[in-house]
């Protein structure tokens, strides 16, 4: 998604410059001639998609420093760089004090300016970042800090915000790495519980046998290795929320404690002589066809009708495709800051194959994408050869590597047959006959197929595991198996 920058300036030659400067860099440009303007859109309906501003200092009417003084109750947040011909120290000193965030003087060159953009834009998106990281850990979470604006979206959040009007148990169903963590913790965040301890259990990641002592707690000396009393999930939550992920993964006699608990509002916990009250808001969520396990026999109909008062379904990645490239955004920024990296956007054709794909992981794949891209960039945008993987499994993209320079360009024939290879001229083959006219091993054929394809595609590992139809890691297995090693580090 590209960021749109707002200019305010009353020269009309300038700001045609400084347009066409933040349209080359690759952002929307919205342009005001006066202060009184730029305060109108901003109040406006186009006023939150604003990213950035620049502000010339020196403008009749409404100047740069009292826009910068009525800015503040608008959109404090708003990064704004100011530009004036006077560059004198005082200048800079008021700008700053009222609220600008980098300064330039006129005429700024092209460089500068990206420069000051891109440092500003990426700095607010950390700012935002640390903002939801901060709500998240404090159980103040809400539905507008999610990245979910697509329609597929609506009405889950519509469900969520109604939900968090009341301590109804809700359950959240949808495949595995939708983001039901993040809408738990929304509906939490806009409840009367906000601020109070979420606790989240996975319960397929429990064994068995402990269960019940992690979900109820036990006492000191109830069983072998229970050295000291522990409260349990239930007991950390009391007050706030308790999130039950992967519910369907409990075995069925602990269904029988969970539904007592959400029935009686109390606990026992193991070696206790009597219950325990609690309060806690309930919400579970699963990947699973409940219905068909109570079916089954695999979960309690009574605890299923008990968990699913107010369901909500929350949809895969690949039926809300309009929130790909907010969340390529989101992960860009994230990620880029967290491996030092100064990547700071993605290409449009690679965002469009982005969109393409069907994404089955949903949103955890697409982030770890991201994140793989990131370390494999040498850019400071994303493109297609950095998702060679997604580029492979999407009609009618092909990362296209980079031909050899011209020295390195082996002389003809074009492939240099290698041991084991035949050729006749133009094509170069691996021989499956022995000079004695035996045939040769497996083992024999499949390493000189491997040193040939590695030849071929100059030792890129995705395109040498494409050509001979199976995975990467199956490659350098097979390659360690063969000691060829050797051969991957020469290529």
């Amino acid at each position: 998604m590209s960021h749109r920058v707002l200019i305010i300036e009353d020269e009309p030659a300038q700001r045609r410059i400084l347009e066409e400067m933040v349209k080359r860099f690759g952002f929307e440009a919205v342009t005001a001639d006066n202060g009184q303007r730029a305060l109108e859109i901003l109040g406006g309906a186009q006023g939150a998609t604003i990213n950035l501003a620049i502000l010339d200092l020196m403008m009749p009417g409404m100047g740069g420093l009292e826009f910068l003084e009525r800015l503040e109750s608008l959109r404090g947040d708003l990064p704004v760089i100011v530009q004036t011909a006077q560059g004198s120290i005082e200048t800079v000193i008021k700008a700053m004090r009222a609220g600008a965030d980098d300064f330039v003087v006129k005429p700024v060159s092209p460089e500068r300016l990206k420069v000051s953009i891109q440092n500003l834009l990426k700095v607010n998106a950390l700012t935002e970042e640390v903002k939801r990281l901060n709500k998240k850990v404090s159980g103040a979470l809400t539905f507008d800090d999610l990245v979910a604006s697509s329609p597929a979206m609506a009405n889950v959040l519509r469900l969520g915000r109604r939900g968090a009007q009341s301590t109804i148990p809700v359950l959240i169903e949808g495949e595995s790495g939708v983001g039901k963590e993040m809408i738990a913790r929304a509906i939490q965040g806009e409840s009367d519980r906000a601020g109070k301890p979420f606790v989240a259990v996975n319960c397929g990641a429990i064994p068995e046998n402990l269960v019940e002592s992690t979900l109820f707690g036990h006492e000191k000396g109830s069983f072998t290795g229970a050295t000291a009393k522990h409260l349990g999930k239930f007991l950390e939550a009391d007050g706030g929320t308790l999130f039950l992920d992967e519910v369907a993964e409990l075995p069925l006699e602990m269904q029988v404690k969970l539904l007592r608990a959400i029935q009686e509002g109390e606990i026992d916990a193991v070696g206790s002589r009597k219950p325990t009250k609690v309060n806690v808001r309930l919400i579970s969520a699963t990947n699973r066809n409940m219905i068909e396990m109570v079916k089954q026999g695999k979960f309690r109909e009574d605890l299923y009708y008990r968990l699913n008062v107010y369901p909500m379904m929350v949809p895969p990645l690949r039926d809300r495709k309009d929130d790909i490239p907010a969340l390529a955004g989101h992960f860009i920024t994230k990620l880029a800051a967290e491996e030092g990296r100064k990547v700071h956007g993605i290409a449009p054709k690679a965002l469009e194959m982005l969109q393409a794909y069907s994404w089955p992981g949903n949103v955890r794949q697409i982030e770890n994408t991201i994140f793989r891209a990131i370390v494999l960039c040498e850019t400071e945008t994303l493109d297609i050869a950095d998702f060679p993987q997604i580029a492979a499994m999407v009609d009618g993209y092909e990362v296209v590597m980079p031909p050899a320079p011209a020295a390195v360009q082996p002389k003809a024939p074009a492939v240099q047959p290698i041991q084991g290879q035949v050729s006749d001229g133009n094509a170069i083959g691996v021989s499956i006959v022995t000079a004695g006219g035996h045939i040769r091993t497996l083992e024999e054929v499949e390493s000189d197929m491997i040193k040939l394809a590695m030849h071929r595609y100059r030792g890129q590992m995705s395109e040498v595991a494409r050509k001979l139809g199976i995975g990467r890691s199956t490659l350098y297995r097979k390659m360690r198996d063969l000691g060829l090693e050797d051969e991957a580090k020469a290529g």
